[in-house]
C-alpha cells in the first residue's frame, strides 16, 4: 500500500512517529510525507487528497492539533473522503463503511501509542460494498457529482 502522511506545525510530533511506524512496515510499499516547515492545514490536506485522486498514493494520513481542520479541508477534493478517528469504533468505521481514503487525526487529542495501535489496525481494513453502508455510499457519490 502507497501512503501519503502530512501535518503542519501543529501534527508533525504525531507524524514523525506515524511516518516511522509506517515505513517499518511490511504492508507499506511507499511512504511520501507532504509536509514543510509552512505548510497549513488546507494545503497539506489539499496535497494528500490530490495525490490520493491522482492514484499516486493508497491511502494518506493527515494531523493536525485535532483532526477536524485537515478532514474538512482533504474532504473539499471532489471524489475524496476524509475522516478523523481517535477509536478503534471510528477508525473501522471510516474505512468499512465509509471507504475513506483519508484517515486525519489530532496531536492534542490522542496519545502516539494509541495512534499507532490504530493505525495498525487501519492498514488491514477493507470497504465491502455489499455491506449495507455500500447503497449509502453510493447515494453520497451520487449526489457529489450532480454538483
Amino acid at each position: 500500500m502507497r501512503i501519503v502522511i502530512g501535518a503542519p506545525g501543529n501534527g508533525v510530533i504525531l507524524k514523525d512517529e506515524l511516518r516511522a511506524q509506517l515505513e517499518a512496515d511490511d504492508r507499506v510499499s511507499a511512504v511520501v510525507d507532504l509536509s514543510s516547515a509552512d505548510i497549513t492545514y488546507p494545503q497539506v490536506s489539499f496535497l494528500a487528497a490530490q495525490a490520493v485522486l491522482d492514484g499516486k498514493a493508497d491511502r494518506g494520513i493527515l494531523v493536525c492539533g485535532t483532526g477536524i481542520g485537515t478532514a474538512i479541508a482533504a474532504s473539499k477534493v471532489k471524489g475524496v473522503r476524509a475522516a478523523t478517528a481517535h477509536d478503534l469504533l471510528t477508525v473501522r468505521g471510516s474505512i468499512e463503511n465509509y471507504d475513506a481514503q483519508i484517515l486525519c487525526m489530532g496531536q492534542n487529542v490522542i496519545a502516539p501509542v494509541a495512534a499507532k495501535a490504530l493505525v495498525d489496525v487501519w492498514l488491514d481494513l477493507r470497504h465491502d460494498p455489499a455491506s449495507s453502508y455500500g447503497p449509502k455510499l453510493e447515494e453520497i457519490v451520487d449526489y457529489e457529482l450532480t454538483d
